[in-house]
């Protein structure tokens, strides 16, 4: 995960999960560990735990607070998880489920007939169409069409690194000449989405996750949870704070990873935030190497090639989705148009670290960050 939240464990339990991977497994386990954060109101027998569960998402998700039992802890856990393998059906762009019409349905009819989804497909569409505006262009989640290939390429490269390449130019050119996001044809009244352009393909994965990372902790908090940190694949959402010890309550400390493999120390800085959200993109989770050079996954719109600025952006701000549509927009911006970008966002921060290791800081980054 590129960010990790900071907890002591204890001992463990296991809890049998039934469930689907999109892309590989067929099941997987809800781990509990008694040591992590807190729903509801603070008491002072409140004991940490820590839930970690591999189902949604592709991508290990950790939930934490601080719960009198374990029993109502674990059921917060469950909770969680539930609300979140929902978003990831519908958001999937990868595997049909019955009954679902998600993402992969809407590719799969582009161009034959406009298909009607759940109202949460259409909040993330329309999201998506005003993070590309805000951005300039810089996320696009109808790019589909190149990013399915660059993936086939990446992913050729890692099963078989001596026969790795790089994606034809003349591909994703041609790829690139459907990932006009005016081509998203949204209904609201009859909430049916249209691909106008038969050889356009939806990727969410820039906005997704985080998106319903946001969506999840909304819908906790309205049921009235006030205090849970939860992690997925690294976006992290922080529910209010964790109790104090004095009938108050502190800020979560959030580790930020170094970027560079061959550092001595795994945490680049650490970070303390409520309610609110903290989100990397970096170039290390998913790459394969082509003739020496590294190529990952965060493809630049204008370039149709890996992004070469940064080796990792974070984004502090209080709601997931935008966090989790910055950290790629940034990613591909230079670094005065990225910086100009966050300077005039209210409640907005963001770190670059350089491809020669620098770290560079918006305006109001440095107060987020602790020494412990």
């Amino acid at each position: 995960m590129l960010l990790r939240a900071l907890c002591g464990t204890h001992h463990c339990e296991i809890l049998s999960y039934c469930c689907m991977n999109t892309l590989k497994r067929a099941a997987a386990t809800l781990l509990i560990m008694s040591a992590l954060v807190l729903h509801g109101c603070s008491r002072a027998a409140d004991t940490r735990y820590e839930a970690s569960f591999l189902d949604v998402f592709d991508t290990v998700t950790t939930i934490t607070g601080y719960s009198p039992t374990r029993g109502e802890f674990t059921a917060l856990a469950r909770h969680t998880h539930d609300l979140l393998a929902r978003y990831h059906k519908l958001y999937d762009i990868y595997c049909d489920y019955d009954g679902i019409n998600n993402i992969k349905t809407i590719n799969d009819n582009a161009g034959v007939r406009p298909v009607r989804v759940d109202s949460e497909i259409i909040s993330l569409l329309l999201f998506a169409k005003r993070e590309y505006e805000a951005t300039s262009g810089a996320v696009n989640a109808a790019m589909g069409s190149v990013l399915s290939i660059a993936r086939e390429y990446r992913e050729a490269g890692i099963i078989d690194p001596e026969h790795a390449e790089l994606p034809p130019m003349d591909m994703l050119i041609k790829a690139s000449q459907h990932c006009d996001i005016d081509d998203v044809v949204i209904d609201e009244g009859s909430s049916t989405v249209f691909l106008a352009d038969p050889l356009m393909k939806l990727d969410v994965g820039a906005i997704g996750k985080g998106y319903a990372v946001e969506r999840v902790a909304a819908a906790l908090e309205s049921e009235g949870v006030t205090s849970l940190l939860l992690c997925v694949g690294g976006n992290i959402r922080a529910i209010g704070g964790k109790p104090s010890g004095t009938g108050g309550t502190a800020c979560w400390n959030i580790g930020i990873r170094d970027p560079d493999p061959e550092s001595e120390n795994q945490q680049l800085l650490c970070v303390e935030i409520k309610d609110g959200s903290v989100v990397s993109s970096g170039i290390y989770e998913r790459y394969y190497t082509v003739d020496g050079v590294q190529y990952h996954h965060i493809i630049d719109p204008d370039t149709l090639m890996p992004s070469r600025y940064f080796t990792q952006v974070t984004i502090i701000c209080r709601d997931s989705g935008v966090a989790d549509a910055l950290s790629t927009a940034v990613f591909n911006m230079p670094l005065e148009e990225g910086m100009e970008l966050i300077e005039n966002l209210k409640g907005t921060e963001s770190l670059w670290v350089l491809r020669g290791g620098g770290l560079v800081y918006s305006s109001g980054f440095g107060g987020y960050i602790t020494g412990t």
